[in-house]
């Protein structure tokens, strides 16, 4: 073959590769074209407000959010599964659920495994103590700090992140595998406080019939380099459904922020502080392989 030649044949073929490649691709990821006439599964771990269960229904502000993101895109029906929190990844990974919609912070640890939606909320750290806050605690630094303080946190929580890189000791660190437990620790003594986020604290703390637990207060926030992105919820996918995610981003801008969607997280005792404003939704930690 004259060398003339070549070149151009092999510029010609790397472009059909690359093609065939691309479309390759756009068939494997059939992440939206399944669900579009199927339910699509979500699941959840029980952690309220973001996601309960209440006189047989799954609501709270992820479950809630989410389903109106799939009515938006189209999706027929939801079928829903409830698990620990610290087996909602594994869960996503083997393919028994094809959402997460649990309050699942963004970290990156976790972005190592899945990707995030666009944030959904941002909020602060929180602590759930008895009523008076005997051991006068007003942040995680001064949990960590004062030797006859014990803390309990959700199992694979951000909290739990938190308190490792503040160096809190093993035994002082009760694990928990769901937040009536976590509520437990603390009222039979066995933890000073419970570690979540604002709005679980307020939650646990609106809903004590007896008055027994309230919120730290003041609170002031611990700054953890290592977890840049603490505070921001979103939505988990597996990195595969590239479709999926682009189409729920889609919606959620539209959703995110308006009028429908305040009046809806309201109900589970979030205020318009703790919606991402615009630059928050264009943040970069929604994948990193």
């Amino acid at each position: 073959m004259d060398h003339k030649y070549v070149i151009p044949l092999i510029i010609i073929l790397l472009t059909i590769s690359g093609i065939a490649y691309i479309q390759y691709q756009s068939v494997l990821d059939t992440s939206i074209s399944d669900h579009l006439n199927n339910c699509i599964i979500i699941g959840y771990a029980v952690e309220p407000p973001y996601a309960y269960v209440s006189g047989g229904n799954i609501t709270g502000e992820s479950p809630e959010v989410a389903q109106k993101i799939v009515e938006r895109i189209g999706i027929p029906c939801i079928i829903w599964r409830q698990t620990e929190f610290g087996s909602l990844i594994p869960e996503l990974e083997a393919g028994k659920i094809d959402v997460i919609a649990s309050g699942m912070f963004i970290s990156d640890d976790r972005l190592k495994e899945i990707s995030f939606s666009s944030p959904s909320f941002r909020v602060n750290q929180g602590l759930l103590v008895k009523s008076g806050n005997p051991s006068d605690i007003h942040s995680y630094k001064e949990a960590v700090e004062k030797n006859n303080v014990v803390i309990s946190v959700l199992a694979d929580s951000v909290e739990q992140e938190v308190f490792h890189e503040l160096g809190m000791p093993e035994e002082r660190l009760i694990i928990v595998p769901d937040t009536p437990t976590g509520r437990a620790s603390v009222e039979t003594g066995k933890a000073t406080g419970f570690a979540l986020s604002t709005p679980s604290i307020r939650w646990l703390a609106s809903h004590s019939t007896s008055g027994e637990f309230e919120e730290a207060h003041p609170f002031y926030q611990t700054e953890i380099p290592a977890l840049r992105s603490y505070g921001y919820g979103a939505f988990g996918f597996r990195k595969q459904d590239r479709a999926l995610i682009s189409a729920w981003n889609s919606m959620m801008k539209e959703y995110i922020g308006c009028d429908s969607h305040l009046n809806l997280i309201s109900r589970f005792g979030f205020s318009k502080d703790e919606v991402p404003v615009h630059d928050d939704s264009n943040l970069s930690i929604r994948d990193k392989s």
